[in-house]
Parts: structure tokens; C-alpha cells; sequence
């Protein structure tokens, strides 16, 4: 788990230095991974350690936030992403009106110079920082040259001709193309969370669920997919869930993550999972009653039961061929 550090006053001795990269990496995708695959080999050859340095809030949530779009991921799931690419530290700056307004070579100077002692960087092609984002790649290799490191242009990533970035893959969610989303991410969608203790109308109508916190303002999808679960012994548990806002019951405005697993019994209230989103089997629907509710998830239990199921077969199949 890469070591967190809180804010620019917080920094550690920058005598050694360290190779580093800036974004939000949200969703940690294929693009970011070939960033962070890239900076952890540098830093293996510089003898330096690794460190990615992001923003909380993102930029975009703290300029217009009623218009910012649904994280792919949560700052904890981030975190645990970035365990597989040797990143030791992990630097969030928290983005507020100082941030937004710090001049780009001060940023340069405070961070990358004196905070860190960056001697390798990689950004993304369309990196821009500073007030009224007047950084950019040419600023920062004019300032590298001065102080001696060495900045490096990750190019746009793409793959089958999909350019490869969180825009898209929140697209394909919306659009239920898990397939797309899966391609770009290198990995099925997934979300984390707590199981938490509910108001058991599950339970109540014989089909009890897993609620899971998402602690998130905006959910990426929305409906009735086929997942498997981790995070329990028996894993994978195959099961469908639901995510929304449960129209019928409660007409809420909080989106909420429900899982019902097939076969299972077991108490996992107080577990921390991920929910694998497999394949999308249809929208949130409101019903006229909870009886007609009751009728629909029995029809879909008995009918998507096997589908699911041949889902989760056909995925691991074809995991077992390509060796992912």
C-alpha cells in the first residue's frame, strides 16, 4: 500500500528525490497503467522511489461541481489499485482556492522542486496546471532543464482505435456496454463497500440482499446487472444486484447498491467486497405496487439465474484463455 501524504506542508525530506507523475487517475484505466508501468521501471533504474501525485477534490468537482461527473472510482479503491504498480507514496493535494490560484511556476517550484525533488516526470499529453491552467508540457520541461530533471509526454493510449480515458469508459457504463468499459479498464468494472444493515424489505419479500455503502455523490451506472462478489471466503459469489434508487420503495435521491447472492446464506454484515459488474440485464424500473416488485424479482431470479450463471462461466473461460 503506497504511504499517503496529506497536502504540500507535509512532504518529506527531499534529499533523495523521486520520479513522479500528476493526474486524478480516476478509475486507474489501461492509460494510467501504462504511465504508472513506466514510472515504477524508471524509478527501479534511478534507485528512486515512485510517487503519484493527485487532488481531492478533483479540479473539475471543486470548479463546477453540480456538473461534475460520477467517479469511477473512490479515493480508497484508487489507493488499492495503485498497489499493484510499486508506488510508494501516494501525494493528494487537496485542490481549493490556494491550489486554484497558484501561479504555474509556482506550482513547479513549491512541488515538483522544492517539496519533491522530482528528477523524472511523466504527464499526460493534455496536462494543463496553475491559474487559468496556464502550465503546460512546454512549461514544464523549460523549468526541468533549469533544475535538472527530465519530463516525459505520455501520449494518448488506445486500444482497438478506442482512445483509452475515464470520459469513455463512464459512457460505455451509461450506455450498459460492460464489454467496452471492461476492454478499457483491463479488467471487469467493479465497486467496493461495507456491507451494511438495511431495512431488511428484502429479507421481508424472500429475497435478501447485501447493501453495500458506496459513499459516493453520483453512481457511473445505474440498473440490474449479473456480478460476483469478492472479499468473502467463498468468493466469487455469483448473484445479481441492483443499483439506484429504488423507485418503488423509497423514491430516494441517494443511489444504493443491493445484492442478492444466489445460493447463500452466510452473515457478511461489516465485510468490505467488491462487486464485479458483469454483464447489464436490464434498467431501474418503478412498479405500480410491491407486489408486482415481488412478481418481477421472482421472474428474474428464475429466469436470469442460469443466464447469470453462464455468464460468470463464459468469463472465466475466457479469462483462462487469455491469461488475465
Amino acid at each position: 500500500m503506497p504511504k499517503i501524504i496529506r497536502g504540500l506542508y507535509n512532504l518529506p525530506d527531499p534529499a533523495q528525490g523521486c520520479v513522479a507523475t500528476i493526474g486524478n487517475f480516476d478509475g486507474v484505466h489501461l492509460g494510467h497503467q501504462a504511465v504508472l508501468t513506466q514510472l515504477a521501471m524508471k524509478a527501479d533504474m534511478l534507485n528512486l522511489p515512485a510517487v503519484v501525485i493527485t487532488f481531492e477534490p478533483q479540479p473539475f468537482e471543486y470548479f463546477v461541481p453540480e456538473k461534475a461527473p460520477a467517479r469511477l472510482s473512490r479515493f480508497r479503491e484508487k489507493v488499492e489499485a495503485l498497489r499493484a504498480y510499486s508506488i510508494q507514496k501516494l501525494c493528494v493535494l487537496r485542490f481549493n482556492r490556494q491550489l486554484a490560484e497558484m501561479q504555474a511556476e509556482t506550482f513547479i517550484q513549491k512541488l515538483l522542486v522544492e517539496g519533491l525533488n522530482v528528477r523524472y516526470l511523466v504527464v499526460g499529453d493534455d496536462f494543463r496546471f496553475g491559474k487559468d491552467r496556464q502550465g503546460d508540457f512546454a512549461l514544464l520541461q523549460q523549468v526541468g532543464k533549469q533544475h535538472g530533471f527530465q519530463v516525459v509526454n505520455m501520449h494518448t493510449f488506445a486500444i482497438e482505435d478506442m482512445r483509452v480515458s475515464s470520459t469513455r469508459i463512464r459512457e460505455a457504463l451509461q450506455d450498459g456496454d460492460l464489454a467496452v468499459a471492461e476492454k478499457l479498464l483491463g479488467r471487469p468494472y467493479r465497486m467496493s463497500g461495507r456491507v451494511a444493515h438495511g431495512d431488511k424489505r428484502g429479507r421481508k419479500m424472500g429475497y435478501p440482499t447485501a447493501n453495500i455503502h458506496l459513499h459516493r455523490a453520483k453512481v457511473p451506472l445505474n440498473g440490474v446487472y449479473a456480478v460476483q462478489l469478492y472479499g468473502i471466503d467463498e468468493e466469487p459469489v455469483n448473484g445479481v444486484a441492483n443499483i439506484g434508487v429504488r423507485p418503488t420503495i423509497s423514491g430516494s435521491d441517494k443511489a444504493l447498491l443491493e445484492v442478492h447472492l444466489f445460493d447463500f446464506k452466510r452473515d457478511i454484515y461489516g465485510e468490505h467486497v467488491q462487486v464485479y459488474f458483469l454483464k447489464k440485464l436490464r434498467e431501474e424500473q418503478k412498479f405500480a405496487s410491491l407486489e408486482q416488485l415481488i412478481e418481477q424479482i421472482h421472474i428474474i431470479i428464475q429466469n436470469q439465474f442460469f443466464c447469470c450463471f453462464d455468464i460468470v462461466i463464459i468469463y472465466h473461460y475466457m479469462s483462462e484463455i487469455t491469461g488475465r
